[in-house]
């Protein structure tokens, strides 16, 4: 029998709780053993709850029980879930997690504990939630040369969006519902701002490269900014926009990696996930194209996850996964990427013409043009009056 713990009891961690309750018998039969919650460590009270006899408030417990072998660590944040969970390695325990800002930030050096211990430090519930993409990246296409990844990373925008489309309400209208229906939080910066997309694209750069990319060191661009007018041009000329995160390798050993709004020809799978949907494509050189599509938050889709990886971790209790990276990422600004663009203004499409070369009209006003970089946009957007400017895929 394999003995775990969960640290924190919200969203993530109750959905944990349940999984193993509600398929123990599954579980049990493909790990060929069955997998207990022994504790579940909270500062909060649970009196009613059917795990009341499981409940801890003191971590060194979990620390010091050699029964103990993973710990899932659902705190979130990069304070106290840092903390416990570098302990939680160093006294020799696999630790699985969902929590992509401590990943993001905080990860190589995990890894680099559990490297030293030989255990295993697993968070494939950190990008896409139940989705299963970065175990696929790091074992699947491990045979590819990953030449770029791209995809819809937070669901709370990519419903915003797709009300703004189907619904035809502005963005701070569809923002209040997704709030009511719980899919934005009460402060949604970092879904609104492109911060939680961001730390989702560094794993998947970190992993898919093996060079950290810190979330601090690239572009983060969100939708708060994101006019109606231009869902509905881009919609009528078969374009959706959506919020991408993206991650590239360049030539000479260079990479790049942003979030930002982007317009996407609705004949691109990515342009047809909608909701709270993600959709992540990963190209390598030897398999073309592969996207990956789900449900990228919620308690039984991440708890979904999670219990992958405790599995995963039991398996290799012996011999541990060889993940991890080292630092060095060249990085290339996205301001640099030459990319078509989007923009819209009160001008003809002779005057975009004229000063961007190239340009495709959508509307009166609304061109795309060709291939140039952020500051050869702005500068032309400057000389057009144009009051948008997005992004094309």
């Amino acid at each position: 029998m394999a003995k775990i713990a969960i640290m924190g009891f919200g969203t993530v961690g109750a959905g944990v709780a349940e999984v193993a309750r509600r398929n123990q018998e599954i579980i049990a039969r493909r790990l060929g053993e069955e997998v207990y919650v022994k504790y579940i460590l909270d500062v909060r009270d649970f009196a009613g709850s059917p795990y009341a006899d499981r409940m801890i408030k003191d971590f060194s417990v979990i620390e010091n029980d050699p029964e103990v072998e993973v710990v899932v660590e659902s705190i979130g944040g990069a304070k106290v879930a840092l903390d416990f969970t570098r302990r939680a390695l160093l006294a020799g325990k696999h630790v699985v997690t969902s929590n992509k800002e401590l990943v993001a930030t905080h990860g190589r050096e995990l890894l680099e504990i559990a490297r030293e211990k030989n255990v295993n430090y697993l968070f494939e519930a950190s990008v896409g939630g139940g989705i299963p993409v970065l175990r696929p990246l790091f074992q699947c296409l491990a045979g590819n040369e990953i030449e770029e990844i791209y995809g819809i990373l937070n669901g709370t925008t990519n419903y915003i969006l797709t009300r703004m489309v189907q619904g035809g309400i502005s963005f701070a209208d569809a923002l209040k519902e997704a709030q009511a229906k719980g899919y934005a939080e009460k402060d949604p910066t970092a879904d609104v701002e492109g911060i939680d997309a961001g730390r989702k694209i560094c794993i998947l750069s970190d992993l898919a490269w093996g060079k950290e990319v810190s979330p601090a060191d690239i572009s983060m661009e969100g939708i708060s900014s994101i006019h109606l007018t231009d869902v509905d041009i881009a919609a009528a000329a078969g374009y959706r926009v959506k919020l991408l995160g993206r991650a590239m390798r360049l030539e000479n050993g260079k990479q790049a990696a942003y979030v930002a709004p982007h317009l996407v020809s609705i004949s691109c799978p990515i342009a047809t996930v909608d909701d709270v949907f993600n959709g992540i494509m990963i190209r390598g050189n030897a398999v073309g194209d592969v996207m990956f599509y789900g449900r990228g938050a919620g308690d039984l889709p991440t708890a979904s996850a999670v219990m992958g990886d405790v599995i995963d971790a039991v398996q290799h209790r012996e011999k541990r996964r060889n993940l991890g990276w080292s630092q060095g990422a060249a990085l290339v600004s996205a301001a640099e990427l030459p990319m078509k663009w989007y923009l819209r203004g009160n001008f003809s499409l002779d005057d975009a013409r004229t000063v961007c070369g190239q340009a495709e009209e959508l509307r009166t006003g609304a061109v795309i043009t060709g291939a140039m970089t952020e500051t050869q946009a702005k500068a032309a957007a400057g000389k057009l009056g144009a009051v948008s400017m997005l992004r094309v895929l």
